[in-house]
């Protein structure tokens, strides 16, 4: 069945289908003069990540370069190695009530921040996970070619939205994240893409000193598309520098929550914490790093929360990969990037 005739729930006719045709706007606008223009103008990149352009600079180079074509983001996600080892996972319970102050006054509870105990130690080995999160435009590439039935449930009428095609995706199931995995799979010669470990995203996140925010000890609404940055969208990729986690990755606080490999369980000596996600999902993969439609406290680098339904919980993203294998990607925004002055 083709793309444009999905969704239909009448027999096949035309004015009563759902979804619209999955359009490659986005090519014909990268063409025009206007956009040609503009790239021409300066580096889109430098500007998009650079700690010294304010956010509205920031954010329309991104749109630009969202139409242009952004070469941080090509069909196989660029990755950053991650070094292993022995570190910890989780949180001290003596820190719970600490935790549960600081974010009282957006209504934070006890027993959410509880999940994240006890601390415990965990050995990881090296892994490379992707610098940004998974776009609209590559998740696009991955419809296209493999034919796949179901679209985000962020796209209206299930629409490629090329207005916001270096925007991370969300809408999406886990599901949906595994036919992406092995499409992405096949496409880069079968190298083992998966979804990182919920130990892997903190290890990540945090580093090994333990950051409490990819970025550091303190919340700073400048370092995330969180409630508190008043954007209340998704942003592109790589907008907010001074978020940068201790391996260089972007985005892992804040513009959309990610799905992890690993299904809520309590850790290790601790009791099951039955919160309205256990009772609404069951058993539910665990989400990290927060959004832009929820507040600080889900950017911390320890916190769990899952796929609640319902508009304020964007899902999308990042993949992993077991080998460390050209892991700066083939766009050369890998490492430092060029507008990067920290």
């Amino acid at each position: 069945m083709s793309a444009e005739h999905r969704g239909r729930t009448d027999g096949g006719h035309p004015h009563l289908t759902r979804e619209a045709p999955l359009s490659t706007l986005c090519a014909a606008l990268a063409g025009t003069a206007a956009v040609r223009d503009a790239v021409r103008a300066g580096d889109l990149v430098r500007t998009v990540e650079s700690t010294r352009a304010p956010l509205p600079e920031r954010l329309a180079a991104g749109a630009l370069l969202g139409l242009a074509g952004d070469p941080r983001t090509p069909a196989v996600p660029a990755l950053l190695p991650v070094p292993g080892g022995g570190t910890t996972m989780g949180l001290d319970p003596q820190d719970v009530p600490a935790v549960t102050r600081t974010w009282a006054h957006v209504g934070v509870e006890d027993h959410w921040i509880r999940k994240e105990t006890p601390e415990h130690p965990v050995v990881l080995e090296d892994f490379a996970l992707a610098a940004y999160p998974v776009t609209n435009h590559q998740y696009l590439a991955f419809l296209l070619e493999s034919g796949y039935p179901h679209r985000p449930g962020t796209w209206p009428l299930g629409a490629y939205p090329w207005q916001s095609a270096n925007h991370p995706v969300c809408g999406v199931t886990p599901q949906d994240v595994e036919a992406y995995l092995a499409w992405l799979r096949e496409v880069s010669g079968r190298r083992p893409f998966r979804l990182p470990t919920e130990a892997e995203w903190e290890h990540a996140a945090k580093g090994f000193e333990g950051r409490e925010f990819p970025w550091g000890d303190t919340f700073r609404a400048d370092a995330a598309n969180t409630r508190e940055s008043g954007v209340h969208t998704t942003t592109p990729v790589g907008v907010y520098p001074r978020g940068r986690s201790p391996f260089g990755h972007w985005d892992m606080g804040g513009n959309v929550e990610e799905f992890t490999a690993d299904r809520y369980a309590p850790y290790p000596g601790a009791e099951p914490v039955m919160d309205d996600l256990s009772r609404t999902l069951g058993s539910y993969h665990v989400t990290r790093g927060g959004s832009f439609t929820r507040h600080g406290d889900l950017a911390r680098t320890r916190r769990r929360h899952g796929a609640y339904p319902g508009p304020l919980y964007p899902i999308g993203f990042r993949v992993a990969c077991d080998v460390v294998t050209d892991a700066t990607g083939a766009t050369g925004h890998g490492g430092k990037a060029a507008g990067d002055e920290r």
